[in-house]
């Protein structure tokens, strides 16, 4: 007769908990503080973008995309903007492209910066959250100067940019790149050879390249585990085939490593800024575009590179009327999350947080 009851523990981390960035609920099931397996439930936040591009025009579709990864609306903007350009077959002039490079790579770094604060915290260290929030305010000052707002965007149109840049912004655009790389140091002073960071992330929710790509991770958490696949070097878009940088990868495919995969990724973000503010073109900003837009019977499909993976859209017209007949989205989120509960098995109950960290997921772009 056994002495103790050795039934699994069940227990429900969220939808309230504050560790899992938002509206997620993870059912851990428990031997002693050890997972030993996990569900991951996700809806809470479904709000039908896809269905509700199919009974909008195609201009404001935009609106919608800045609401799901809602810490980095440029990047969405601009990967719907370019699939309808895909489909029209328009042309965007090289000044607008370069802008819009510009643009998602301020908005790479600014997304890292909430994602390290907020992950950063999740484990225990909080000063690092005040600096990157510190650095990040700065980039949502040049967006509101560029498009009048701080979070949702709607920075782009089909076929190029809304406005021009404002006078003197590119000056000060390189400004906070010469003060940004400043900053990178001290993060890395905090964090980097920081025992107890090291402790709490290194080989924790290790997972190989092999199993990477089976998963179908995209972004930083694809990039840790060795494998250098990057949208802009693999399928270059905007004018990311006009610059020179390099794409950060890791070894060990642990939490430090896609840590440490993002860490480059501010100083690649910030070489890829300066040779476009450098080689900033004149010219145009906005293609020749029809005033009612209406693409030919077709469909296709588009990816770029946002801060947190491939980001993809799927449309489809039926060349008649002046909205989508079929809209779909491949959210990195959505797909990274899958390799959640593979991450934590194993692990304690403490290094969840640090796994969901690790992964960067927005809930609005899980859900849709």
């Amino acid at each position: 007769m056994s002495l103790f009851d050795t039934d699994e523990l069940v227990i429900n981390m969220g939808p309230q908990h504050p560790s899992t960035h938002g509206v997620l609920r993870v059912v851990l099931r428990l031997d002693g503080e050890r997972v030993v397996g996990a569900d991951v439930v996700i809806g809470y936040l479904h709000r039908g973008i896809e269905k509700l591009s199919e009974h909008r025009d195609w201009q404001q579709i935009v609106m919608l995309t800045d609401r799901m990864d809602y810490v980095s609306a440029a990047t969405s903007n601009l990967g719907y903007c370019e699939t309808v350009e895909k489909l029209m077959q328009i042309e965007v002039p090289r000044r607008a492209r370069y802008i819009r490079t510009i643009l998602s790579e301020l908005q790479r770094i600014a997304s890292h910066n909430l994602w390290l604060g907020t992950h950063a915290m999740d484990i225990g260290a909080m000063t690092v959250f005040l600096y990157n929030f510190r650095e990040r305010e700065l980039i949502l000052d040049l967006f509101e100067e560029f498009c009048g707002a701080r979070l949702t965007y709607s920075s782009m149109r089909i076929g190029g940019l809304p406005l021009d840049i404002p006078s003197g912004w590119a000056r000060k655009v390189s400004a906070f790149c010469d003060l940004f790389e400043t900053k990178i140091p001290e993060y890395e002073d905090l964090l980097t050879h920081n025992r107890i960071w090291k402790e709490r992330t290194r080989n924790i929710g290790v997972i190989s390249g092999a199993d990477a790509i089976a998963i179908g991770l995209t972004g930083p958490p694809l990039r840790g585990s060795g494998v250098p696949r990057d949208v802009r070097k693999d399928e270059p878009y905007a004018a990311y085939d006009e610059f020179d940088f390099d794409v950060p990868i890791g070894s060990a495919g642990d939490i430090y490593d896609r840590y440490l995969v993002r860490l480059e990724e501010f100083r690649q973000s910030l070489r890829i800024i300066r040779q476009a503010i450098a080689g900033l073109p004149e010219g145009p900003v906005v293609g020749k575009v029809p005033r009612l837009i209406k693409p030919p019977a077709g469909e296709t499909y588009h990816a770029i590179e946002s801060p947190k993976g491939e980001l993809g859209f799927f449309i489809v017209s039926d060349g008649r009327s002046n909205v989508p007949y079929r809209f779909r989205v491949r959210p990195p989120s959505f797909c990274n999350l899958q390799a959640l509960p593979r991450l934590i098995k194993g692990h304690l109950v403490a290094d969840v947080v640090a796994m969901i960290g690790s992964i960067d997921i927005v809930l609005g772009e899980v859900d849709r």
